[in-house]
């Protein structure tokens, strides 16, 4: 890979937003735990269970962006001969267990929603309005630095943190809106219907990144990737003859894989084949595959791109040396 310049620099920008990510992290990360246990005496005080539910979301959030951090700690470990990539797909499985926690807090906070409109009770909305304004602007200043300073688009951590503070965002607007509603019209039910809206919001996003994790883990091709233009860009190498047994999968974020066998004419010198390869790898760097690995075959073999896994023929029917 030392001959390709532009695969090292698309890694060096990986690591430098590693680093920002995990600053942004560590910082939301205090903040948060902060105003959850400022929200969680609010509510005590003046009796609200929407600023209780809030803090008890904000709890969450604290959690998931504690497991973000510890993901990323992780992550960094180095390869070893037992684990090959290192445990990098550690981040993967705590943006899972993040993704399934918020389905259950969903959940929960509908329950609670639903117990308040049987019965209702006495809240102190002036203390409550007063407390859930400030979360409120809390949520926004950690949302836009977070979008700013952090890769919360590609990066599963990071997005699944950013979503926590988005959802936790609208409960506060949610919360807002029930206190000025109690005060005005003295509506007991601003309260639970706002919270079942927050639970809508919060189940949504959980379960959103939940999928695109499941998606991950059972190595399914990467949403950055479009396999038939990775397939055309392989084609479009000269000496290329036919692709098959091709895998494009995700090992975590920004780090996609690619391995694949190509038939070239038997007749080429080694160092001819060498250079497909690295034209292969070249072309590959921008279609968004960071790592590949490519099997060179002479034989004319039938045009099947993907590997068919059939465990019931003879165990050396995929050795093509």
């Amino acid at each position: 890979m030392a001959h390709h310049p532009h695969i090292h620099t698309h890694m060096h920008t990986h690591t430098h937003t590693h680093a920002g990510n995990k600053a942004v992290l560590r910082l939301s990360f205090f903040i948060i735990t902060a105003f959850m246990l400022v929200e969680a005496v609010g509510g005590w005080l003046t009796n609200s269970l929407a600023l209780l539910s809030d803090a008890g979301h904000m709890f969450s959030d604290a959690f998931s962006l504690g497991m973000a951090l510890w993901a990323f700690k992780i992550s960094e470990r180095q390869t070893t001969l037992q684990k090959t990539f290192g445990y990098k797909r550690f981040e993967i499985l705590a943006a899972a267990l993040n993704g399934l926690l918020l389905v259950v807090i969903a959940a929960l906070i509908a329950y609670e929603a639903v117990q308040r409109f049987i019965d209702p009770p006495q809240i102190a909305t002036v203390g409550m309005l007063f407390i859930s304004v400030l979360g409120l602007l809390v949520n926004v200043g950690m949302a836009v630095y977070m979008s700013k300073n952090s890769d919360t688009k590609e990066n599963v951590n990071m997005r699944g943190a950013y979503l926590h503070v988005l959802s936790d965002m609208f409960g506060s607007v949610g919360a807002v809106a029930a206190a000025l509603l109690m005060m005005a019209y003295g509506w007991a039910w601003a309260d639970p219907v706002a919270s079942i809206l927050v639970a809508a919001l919060v189940g949504r996003s959980g379960w959103a990144l939940f999928r695109q994790t499941l998606h991950i883990l059972m190595e399914g091709a990467p949403e950055n990737v479009r396999t038939d233009e990775v397939l055309a860009a392989i084609r479009q190498v000269e000496g290329v003859q036919s692709v098959h047994d091709l895998h494009i999968w995700t090992i975590t974020s920004n780090i996609n894989v690619l391995s694949c066998h190509i038939g070239v004419d038997g007749r080429l010198a080694v160092a001819e084949a060498e250079r497909i390869v690295h034209q292969i790898e070249y072309a590959l760097a921008h279609h968004n595959i960071t790592h590949t690995t490519v099997q060179v075959e002479s034989d004319p073999h039938e045009e099947s791109v993907l590997c068919s896994f059939d465990t019931h023929s003879h165990p050396h029917a995929h050795g093509h040396h």
